[in-house]
């Protein structure tokens, strides 16, 4: 009766979180394994908050790519890291990630191209080109992405 009872105490207070916000497995399964649950547990709560609509990883997955492309202004790149972190599954991510156009990424790395340019101090515009490139590649854009955007800040001026 003890173990039930820890399974129900535990589901309840990641049914609690989850209700606050978009979580994944991962981050659930960490929380578990942090809580000393055995994997018997875990999986019993795994289920029960899949079946209760509590975590579904391909809905995370697509809130938490559009918030980091349009509010933390990320690359592809840098986006993959951070799911990859989250434990999230390949085939959902790349799927998700694979959905995003091209033009989404400009969208966003345009105007941070522009805006990082007036902060720049270089002494040439090949220097001045290269910190750019390193400040998008930090920011987990792809090179041809980039160049796209430096070609077309170098033709507007």
């Amino acid at each position: 009766m003890k173990k039930e009872e820890e399974i129900q105490q535990a589901f309840k207070k990641l049914a609690a979180l989850c209700a606050k916000g978009e979580h994944c497995s991962g981050e659930m399964l960490n929380k578990m394994r942090l809580w000393g649950l055995d994997e018997e547990a875990q999986a019993t709560i795994m289920s029960k908050l899949v079946a209760g609509k509590y975590i579904d990883d391909e809905r995370f997955c697509r809130f938490f790519v559009n918030d980091k492309i349009k509010y933390n202004k990320w690359g592809r790149r840098k986006i993959e890291q951070a799911l990859w972190q989250k434990q999230m599954d390949d085939s959902i991510s790349q799927k998700i990630l694979d959905e995003i156009d091209d033009s989404d990424y400009l969208q966003v790395l345009k105007p941070l191209l522009k805006s990082k340019e007036k902060s720049i101090k270089a002494n040439s515009d090949y220097e001045r080109k290269i910190k750019l490139m390193k400040f998008a590649i930090g920011r987990g854009f792809t090179m041809n992405l980039i160049r796209q955007c430096i070609d077309g800040i170098d033709d507007e001026d």
